[in-house]
């Protein structure tokens, strides 16, 4: 495949080749708030907060929204960016530039191969046989190949595998509607909305419990932002970019508060076991003896679909990266094929992703490599901190679009979305199950963050 050179940030800006429709921009947002842990965590949320769970959602779906406006705005004011990670080198200094791209990149390599690990595990549930490695290698060849070649057919799939949730969840609704509006009897009692209410109270299991569960929320969205990246690359950004973002309260409301609501009507919310699927439950009432084997090729979608976005949105961050360091071992990652894809940072991040496969043949570093993909998960919190702090520098910089696709009341819900994503960052380390990855990402902040501050300036440009 040959090649075309763009060794400048002005043919940096070439990448967009607008090979996304909106249509495929529309359900790539809608797919990218609906995450697996939806389908398989709502019972361990619920048993968590109870009905509060409700308030938690709104609350964290609040604040996401208001980071995602933030970052709409940035993107608006500059549609040719592939990633809200170079406004942090732009507006707040090369060395915040620097630790936010390395780190936002690690951890969109450690979340995918995450996500690998469970397309295996999913697969496995119809082939037990086939040993994980193989399919981790299969199926990691197969979405690499779908990003490889276009970015219309990233855009097609991820379409379909959006569909595939979007039916699920509604069907799940419908279903429980009916339920509800029959009188259809369960096990545990008559479906109906009073089974929300009935013995309500905000902290059920205690405020410890209560507070645990904002960090459970928060991670279900983590890979939101991933929305703004796509638009760069339809023809028309700016129209897109505005109608993806504002639709994210409506989908929020519609596709989680709507699907917890409906399942703590049909099962009493005392009553919903925290080890199994809410999901898997409800269709086996509605007499499909398949529900296992349904939600089981809904969540295979949905982790394939996240795969198959951390390579799209890993590669365009290191392909942006390449173009604000002048070290020339990153240089051949400044190239795009002739589809118009960054594909060396493709390779390089399916290369990295591909590590999955080889540490589930050594069981012995199995828990480190959790370890290290949780506390890698923790640094998105950072990250987000990092492009708030630097949205509000945007708005004091001579770069500041007057009639933009602005944040509403960005002075007062900008510092309080930061305050926010400190206190559920903080939240972490009062969780047994959470606190060793969180000292781990900590860790990371303190040296790397040195290490950033300490790098000469000739090492990185804006």
């Amino acid at each position: 495949m040959s090649e075309q050179s763009n060794d400048g940030n002005s043919d940096h800006s070439k990448a967009k080749q607008g090979g996304l429709q909106s249509r495929h921009v529309q359900l790539i947002a809608i797919g990218g708030t609906i995450g697996t842990g939806l389908f398989m965590g709502a019972g361990n949320s619920i048993h968590y907060a109870g009905p509060s769970i409700l308030l938690i959602y709104l609350a964290v779906g609040f604040f996401m929204f208001v980071m995602m406006r933030s970052i709409g705005e940035l993107l608006y004011a500059d549609p040719t960016q592939h990633t809200f990670i170079t406004f942090i080198t732009k507006f707040i200094d090369n060395r915040a530039g620097f630790f936010a791209r390395w780190s936002y990149w690690l951890a969109l390599i450690f979340m995918g191969m995450g996500e690998l690990t469970a397309v295996a595990n999913y697969i496995q549930f119809w082939l037990p046989e086939v040993p994980s490695w193989l399919i981790q290698v299969i199926m990691l060849a197969v979405l690499t190949g779908v990003n490889l070649v276009a970015v219309s057919l990233f855009g097609e799939t991820e379409f379909w595998f959006a569909m595939i949730k979007i039916v699920a969840i509604l069907s799940l609704i419908v279903t429980g509607l009916i339920m509800a509006f029959t009188g259809f009897k369960t096990p545990e009692g008559t479906v109906a909305f009073s089974n929300v209410i009935k013995d309500f109270s905000i902290f059920p299991n205690g405020t410890g419990n209560f507070i645990n569960a904002f960090q459970m929320v928060m991670f279900a969205f983590v890979g939101m932002e991933f929305i703004g990246m796509t638009t760069a690359e339809t023809a028309n950004p700016r129209k897109v970019l505005p109608n993806a973002i504002n639709q994210i309260p409506l989908r929020i409301l519609l596709f989680y508060l709507g699907a917890l609501l409906i399942i703590m009507t049909i099962y009493p919310w005392r009553e919903l076991p925290a080890d199994k699927s809410p999901f898997v439950m409800v269709f086996e009432l509605a007499g499909i003896k398949w529900a296992a084997a349904l939600i089981n090729f809904v969540v295979l979608t949905s982790a394939a679909s996240a795969l198959s976005s951390v390579l799209f949105s890993a590669s365009r961050n290191f392909y942006a990266l390449s173009f604000q360091s002048k070290s020339q071992y990153l240089k051949p990652f400044k190239k795009l094929s002739k589809a118009q894809v960054p594909a060396n940072a493709i390779k390089l991040t399916a290369v990295m992703i591909a590590a999955s496969a080889i540490i589930s043949l050594i069981p012995s570093i199995d828990y480190a490599f959790g370890f290290v993909s949780s506390a890698a998960t923790d640094l998105f919190l950072m990250i987000y901190i990092l492009v708030l702090i630097a949205y509000m520098r945007y708005r004091q910089s001579s770069s500041y679009m007057v009639d933009g696709f602005k944040v509403i009341a960005p002075r007062t819900l900008v510092p309080l979305t930061i305050v926010f994503f400190v206190f559920v960052f903080i939240t972490l380390f009062f969780n047994k199950d959470s606190q060793i990855p969180a000292i781990g990402a900590l860790i990371w902040i303190i040296i790397f963050g040195f290490v950033s501050y300490k790098q000469p300036k000739y090492l990185t440009k804006k």
